[in-house]
């Protein structure tokens, strides 16, 4: 009881002070306030008193804030002034050194954008879906059925990494036994750099996505050697938009699809355990009608929002809501305050799992650059949780997450959990 009067104590405390600090004093992206959950008042006052917000000083140097979910929408869907392009700076709020960008079709705009996606696409077609879903069960099945009963142990570690990294060695066809290799490389991918980081420098990290490039260059000549399959490699190594890639839309692509197919799922499968344990009455009425997974999985992937925000780069003078934008200004759609915005989504604070309109949400981005896997992601989450309700009467959340130091990736480091004996 006591460490739940501090914890609100704490909040009270923060809430004040995104309250009374000037607007102009506001940096919503700093990653401190995503590792310690705290960025929710911000972005309330954001959406309230200035919901295109000009930050003129902080660790990524000054962006505009875009906080409301139509606003989001339109910024998202106007390719002619927002760029995505990794020529001026790609989707997230750091900016990455010119010599260092990457082209994904994620970081392209219309038409080249269009090709490159196409290529990958009919591996998230129903027909395939299906074909994956047999092998999603089965795997879930055996990592449920070997997890510690009466113990403490890592959800974040032996669930969500290993059945998403599982997933992505599949989809790759990937060398089973190096799959590690492949969450190593997504969370450096994203990590930001430091003391205390996964990786201590720059150089560290493209040292690291170096090897991720080598050890798929050797993968792909086999790919290009053999019949075309329906792995993401082989996709690419015979699609006419992908198959003379240079070195740095491979491997930007390759990332692209990693983290995708890594970051977001795990980030939502461990944030659906949290949320229900937070929310007892939803994780009992989920217990007693699991047909509700289907608003269920939504819901959660709305509540966790596993990307917290796109950026892109302005192409011209644009005035958007009185505010003048100016050419080359950086400007951040924050997906994780459009989800919870009062104007689209009603009690969006409130967790719901048989919310009438579950699928209003920004997690999956709007538009051409919508996630190409998203299906593959509700897919994976239904099926887990279809399996946990199979086995387990209640899964209990023991301690607090350890949550991502990043203004990028929203997700949990690690989760306390225990199984009853």
């Amino acid at each position: 009881m006591h460490g739940t009067i501090e914890s609100a104590s704490k909040l009270d405390a923060l809430r004040e002070r995104a309250s009374t600090l000037p607007l102009e004093q506001f940096d919503p992206g700093d990653p401190e306030l995503f590792r310690t959950d705290t960025f929710w008042p911000y972005f309330d006052r954001l959406r309230r008193e200035d919901p295109v917000h000009y930050c003129k000083d902080s660790m990524f140097g000054p962006y505009w804030s875009v906080t409301r979910y139509n606003d989001i929408m339109e910024i998202e869907t106007n390719h002619a002034v927002f760029s995505s392009a990794s020529a001026l700076g790609g989707i997230t709020i750091r900016d990455i050194d010119p010599d260092l960008r990457r082209e994904s079709f994620i970081s392209m705009d219309p038409p080249r954008h269009a090709a490159q996606r196409k290529t990958v696409a009919p591996m998230f077609t129903p027909t395939h879906l299906d074909n994956l879903a047999l092998n999603i069960r089965k795997r879930s099945a055996e990592c449920l059925d070997n997890l510690p009963r009466g113990e403490v142990f890592d959800w974040v570690d032996q669930v969500s990494i290993e059945l998403t990294t599982q997933m992505l060695a599949v989809l790759f066809d990937f060398p089973w036994e190096d799959r590690r290799k492949l969450t190593r490389w997504s969370d450096v991918a994203t990590t930001i750099p430091g003391p205390d980081g996964l990786v201590a420098t720059e150089d560290e990290r493209q040292a690291e996505l170096t090897e991720c490039a080598g050890y798929f260059s050797r993968l792909w000549k086999e790919r290009i050697e053999q019949p075309p399959k329906s792995d993401l490699l082989s996709m690419m190594a015979h699609g006419a938009a992908t198959r003379d890639m240079d070195a740095k839309n491979f491997l930007g692509n390759l990332v692209l699809l990693i983290v995708g197919g890594n970051d977001t799922t795990r980030n939502t499968m461990s944030g659906s355990l949290h949320a229900l344990s937070q929310h007892p009455e939803q994780y009992r009425k989920l217990r007693e009608n699991p047909a509700l997974l289907d608003s269920f999985v939504p819901e959660v992937i709305r509540w966790q929002t596993p990307l917290a925000h796109m950026r892109r780069t302005a192409l011209a003078d644009f005035e958007f809501r009185g505010k003048q934008i100016k050419k080359g200004d950086k400007v951040v759609m924050w997906y994780v305050s459009g989800n919870r915005d009062e104007e689209a989504i009603e009690k969006p604070y409130d967790f719901i799992i048989d919310r009438a309109r579950p699928r209003t949400h920004l997690s999956f981005g709007f538009g051409i650059h919508r996630c190409v896997g998203l299906r593959l992601a509700e897919l994976q989450l239904k099926i887990i949780w279809e399996e946990i309700l199979k086995r387990f009467d209640h899964i209990d959340v023991v301690g607090e997450p350890k949550r991502v130091y990043s203004s990028f990736v929203k997700g949990l480091e690690t989760l306390p959990v225990k199984i009853a004996a």
